[in-house]
């Protein structure tokens, strides 16, 4: 694995030593900057336009009572669902892809969004359950398909190229039991089912906002703790238990994060497609260094999936077509050009 000549090592005054890489320092601010500004300009779209002057002036507490209840009240939560889930789809695309060794690699293709979707539809079909019992039932379907992918992968230790074979297999069986569940709902659960598998922001509020801000808290700093164990994953079990990470261990750890990342952002607002795909790549493109890009691909998530529902709202009303809808065109195409080119590399 070649090294990053660029990286510099930082020491603080604690003694802890940190290598830094300049290139994706900035385009982590760059991206940051990018999914505050998507954010305010979300905040100030739809039926009821507020500038981004005094989206700013309200979000300091210094705006109209209007203005604060249309900003804080009614438009803020839906963005900060938003920066979440894709910033949770983001880092649990790059944990997947970086243990899998597999651009391939990612909640969409592995089943755990239809795990989820699944989980949720037995809610709404046999159970007509609220909207706080949909997230329960998409958290314990996404948790449940991970479980199931994991053991069926096991076999002295879980390999890349057997956790995507057996991914896609759950993943087309997913597929069907959400399709059957469809077919023995009423009209009304169907409508709402529909609803909610397309992936959409609309009708977010702080009930979303918590839950999911609190599991980040959570699992961010635990990840970034094992990111090195990450790094000597990638070049090879061997390697890596010669080098003193005890793999099996850290690739559990790390793949119930992913997976409990992808679960809460589905039951948080529905299988938003392709984004935990696309992130990682993008961001590793954009950085130009080697490893699992965890931050970079974390605030990719996080600009893709606020910029996506501002294009939506921007070129169509708002909550006129859902977000999720507008991810899965992008992400298609996108998907289409990474398998012409890694079959050009022929690596696939």
């Amino acid at each position: 694995m070649k090294t990053h000549s660029r990286s510099r090592a930082v020491r603080t005054p604690g003694g802890l030593s940190l290598r830094l890489d300049p290139r994706a320092l900035t385009v982590v601010v760059l991206l940051l900057a990018a999914a505050g500004a998507a954010g305010v300009a979300l905040i100030g779209t739809g039926d009821a336009k507020i500038p981004a002057a005094d989206v700013l002036r309200t979000l300091a507490g210094n705006g109209t009572a209007y203005q604060d209840f249309i900003v804080n009240e009614l438009r803020l939560p839906r963005v900060l669902v938003g920066l979440l889930v894709g910033a949770s789809l983001g880092l649990g695309g790059a944990l997947f892809q970086s243990v899998s060794r597999n651009p391939l690699g990612s909640p969409d293709v592995l089943g755990l969004s239809q795990g989820s979707t699944a989980g949720a539809l037995v809610v709404i079909v046999l159970m007509s359950g609220s909207a706080a019992e949909v997230t329960l039932g998409a958290l314990a379907g996404g948790l449940a398909t991970g479980l199931a992918i994991y053991a069926l992968a096991w076999k002295q230790g879980v390999h890349g190229y057997r956790l995507v074979l057996v991914g896609i297999g759950v993943n087309a069986m997913m597929t069907a039991v959400s399709g059957y569940l469809l077919t023995k709902a009423d009209l009304v659960d169907a409508t709402r089912a529909v609803v909610w598998m397309t992936g959409s922001l609309a009708g977010r509020d702080w009930e979303q906002v918590w839950p999911l801000l609190g599991l980040c808290a959570v699992l961010l700093p635990l990840v970034l703790v094992n990111a090195r164990g990450l790094r000597m994953l990638e070049m090879g079990d061997d390697i890596a238990n010669a080098l003193g990470v005890r793999v099996q261990r850290v690739r559990l750890l790390l793949m119930v994060s992913a997976v409990l990342l992808a679960a809460a952002a589905t039951a948080a607002a529905g299988p938003v497609s392709f984004v935990a795909l696309t992130a990682p790549q993008l961001a590793r493109r954009l950085t130009r260094s080697p490893g699992p890009n965890l931050v970079p691909s974390l605030c990719m998530g996080a600009a893709l999936l606020v910029a996506a529902d501002w294009a939506s709202q921007r070129a169509f009303g708002a909550d006129q077509l859902p977000v999720g809808v507008v991810t899965g065109v992008l992400g298609g195409v996108y998907l289409l050009w990474l398998l012409v080119t890694e079959r050009r590399a022929g690596r696939i």
